[in-house]
Order: C-alpha cells, then structure tokens, then sequence
C-alpha cells in the first residue's frame, strides 16, 4: 500500500463566469500547485465546494487533474459523502480513472453513531483496492470520529490515514497511543500543523499550500530533520496568513487570495458568497506580508 506524501493541498475548484466548472482552470491550477511545494492534490474535497458539484462533474475532474499531473504528484480522490452508496460508486470510478488514492469524510447531516461511521467506511474500503484516507471535521458533519473508531478502522488493510480537524490535539495524542505506528495522521487545520506534528502527526492536507506550499513544506521538512527552531520560525511567519485564510468560511477566502495572485478560481456556487470588502482587507494584508503580491 503506497503511502500517501506529507505535503498535501485539498484543491478549490475553479468556476467560469457561468459557474461551470472550469476544467482547463483545473488543470493549470493542479501543475501550479505541485510545482509550488504540493507532493498530493485532493480534489472535490470541502474546499473543492464538494456538496454543490455533481458526481459527473467530479469524475470529469478526476480525470482532467490526472491528465494533467500524471505521475508529478498524487492525485486523492474526495469520494466521500453522507450516501455510503454514492460514496462506494464514486470511488470505484475514480479508482477506474487511476488516482493515487481516496479521501472519504465523516457523513454528514444524517449523523451516524460510531458504529454506523465503522460501518460506512468499512464498506467504501471493502469495495476499492486504493488506499483510504479518512476525514474527520466535526465543525462541518456534526459527529466527531472517535480515536477508538479509527483504531477499529485501521485494522482493514488499505484504510491507512486519517485527515484529523477535530481541533483538538489530545484526541490526536490518544489516537497515536491506539494507531499502528505507520497509520498516518494529516492534520487538516493549517495553524495546528506544527503542534500536531509534535505529538506524532506525519503531515498535512492544507489550504494555505495554494499560496504557501514551498514555505509549509520546509516547515514539515525542517521539523522531521530535528530543527524545531526552524519550524517555529517558519510557523509564526505564516501564522497570520493561516488565520486570514479562515475570516470566514472556507474556500471564499483562498479564493479570493488566488485570484488577487492572478490564479484560476473563479466565483463561488451558492450557498456560498464572495468574500466581504473587510474580509478581502484582511487576506490582502495577509498576503502583502509575505509578499506575495
């Protein structure tokens, strides 16, 4: 089972005008990001605005970011969904299209207790050779993926990571005292990356990596080499860019910071709106920081 790189960036899905989705868009944004410090994409995860694309539109883009990237850097596959059905099925066809692997979230909205969340993953993973990385973010589906579910979890071969954006890292302690030692855990929170990493994270699945990819990759790197000092440094440069990131809800402000750098994202679908004149003050502040633009 091939592991799953360190560096990993969840995508935004650029739109045209019409809010089609933008698949040559795509596929400039996808060579950018891996040219920039991205060793893995995830695409039509949350940031890819994933509850608003079909599962057409998924698969066609499935399709355009692997033809584009090839071999470059993995191509991860957001099949999950709160349809354990649609969730099978999407994965099935995108492991067709030759992804690298799968990331599957907690199901959302119907709220399923710890053993229907077992259940549903199990069954995702039993019908897929790839390997399955799980995504936990209470803030968003509502249900909290216990450690103890996970360790239940890691016991099915090809389910070998976890995305973890519980925000809280002594559920990421207690995960590490029950997990294989080479179950792999993502921190899914930019800002907590550093802190994660210091109780046994092995990397990230980032926003800030549209923007930053190089910059948080040498934190990683610096941190596993044993120069801690580095990666604190690198931390708070960029810690108040990971914070204006998140102003309000994410994708709309890596959005908009991507198109102030000229990059494709195009508009957002509704239920989601463009980021307020205040909230654009911030992330440009932000980026002008680091002088990126």
């Amino acid at each position: 089972m091939s592991k799953f790189p360190r560096m990993i960036t969840a995508m935004v899905t650029p739109f045209k005008d019409d809010l089609s989705v933008d698949y040559e868009g795509a596929q400039k944004l996808a060579l950018y990001l891996i040219e920039s410090g991205n060793d893995g994409l995830v695409i039509a995860g949350t940031t890819g605005e994933s509850p608003t694309l079909s599962l057409k539109e998924k698969l066609s883009l499935f399709t355009a970011v692997k033809e584009a990237v090839g071999n470059k850097g993995q191509i991860i596959a957001g099949t999950g969904s709160n349809s354990t059905a649609d969730s099978i099925y999407l994965t099935q066809e995108a492991e067709k299209i030759g992804v690298d692997g799968i990331m599957a979230v907690v199901p959302y909205y119907n709220k399923p207790n710890q053993e229907g969340m077992y259940q549903h993953f199990k069954a995702i993973a039993t019908e897929t050779s790839l390997p399955v990385m799980l995504y936990n973010v209470p803030g968003r589906t509502g249900t909290n993926l216990l450690p103890e579910t996970v360790a239940r979890l890691a016991g099915i071969g090809n389910i070998v990571a976890l995305k973890e954006a519980a925000g809280n890292l002594d559920q990421v302690s207690t995960l590490k005292t029950l997990l294989p030692e080479d179950f792999l855990i993502f921190s899914g929170d930019d800002s907590l990356t550093l802190p994660m990493l210091s109780v046994g994270a092995y990397g990230v699945v980032s926003v800030a990596g549209h923007l930053i990819g190089n910059s948080l990759k040498k934190m990683i790197d610096s941190y596993m080499s044993g120069d801690v000092h580095q990666a604190r440094v690198i931390h708070q440069q960029l810690f108040p860019l990971f914070r204006a990131i998140f102003v309000t809800t994410n994708p709309i402000p890596v959005k908009k910071a991507l198109s102030l750098l000229g990059l494709p994202s195009g508009k957002l679908r509704l239920p989601l709106v463009e980021a307020s004149a205040k909230e654009t003050e911030t992330i440009t502040e932000a980026l002008t920081k680091l002088n990126l633009i």
